[in-house]
């Protein structure tokens, strides 16, 4: 699963990587330790003015479905399966419409011990600075918020997950879904809306070459930031 990431790129670096026109939102603040139900960037292609462009948007991390009674839904769904994505009824919709990359210097997982401890690993590219998760997302419409209010639409989104790699199995079974630079624009397609043709794109893709580094266990604590969590344990 991915339930613990690295964003620390400022606004105008994420604009350059990911080709972006413009951001819609407020950019939350560098964080090395970003957790479930906190407001982070998405990449996703949107209609301005008669034309499709790449926009960087402000969104809550944990799907909240468009059927939704209420937002504590996306608490449980800040992951998708990429390999079932396309039946379960919380995602099928999103993923032949409304697919997105979720920018991620790196993620956090913790490799499980025959004693039962949980080491913490921080996993990376030393290729690329900036990796690009495969995401879906969703406008969700808060019933308790009047009609017209701008405060009654909420952007959320989930990340997908694949089975992990044999060179990086030994840490966790599931990973992140990354898509390749290379392939960014085949998966931001809006013209991608047939289920067969997503299916192939996603069993196509190659799988990351990551290095995991162990560090502390400052990680495990949400209230825990900055650079050092990502640096090597002592």
């Amino acid at each position: 699963m991915c339930g613990r990431y690295v964003m620390s790129k400022a606004t105008g670096d994420l604009l350059s990587a990911f080709d972006a026109k413009e951001v819609e939102g407020t950019p939350p603040s560098p964080s090395w330790n970003v957790a479930p139900t906190q407001d982070v960037p998405i990449v996703a292609e949107r209609l301005d003015e008669g034309t499709l462009d790449r926009h960087l948007l402000i969104a809550h991390w944990g799907l909240v479905p468009s059927w939704a009674k209420d937002i504590k839904i996306g608490n449980k769904l800040i992951n998708a399966r990429s390999e079932s994505i396309l039946d379960k009824p919380s995602f099928r919709k999103a993923a032949v419409k409304r697919r997105c990359l979720v920018p991620a210097e790196g993620y956090y997982e913790w490799q499980k011990t025959e004693d039962g401890k949980k080491i913490p690993n921080y996993l990376f590219s030393e290729e690329e600075p900036l990796l690009g998760f495969a995401g879906l997302y969703e406008w969700w419409a808060d019933p308790s918020v009047p009609e017209g209010d701008p405060g009654r639409w909420l952007l959320s989104f989930t990340v997908l997950t694949t089975t992990t790699q044999d060179t990086l199995g030994h840490i966790h079974d599931r990973s992140p879904v990354i898509i390749p630079r290379d392939r960014f624009r085949e998966w931001l397609d809006p013209d991608l809306t047939d289920k067969d043709d997503v299916q192939h794109l996603l069993d196509s893709l190659p799988d990351p070459v990551l290095t995991p580094r162990i560090v502390s266990d400052r990680v495990n604590s949400v209230r825990n930031n900055g650079p050092e969590l990502i640096e090597p344990a002592a």
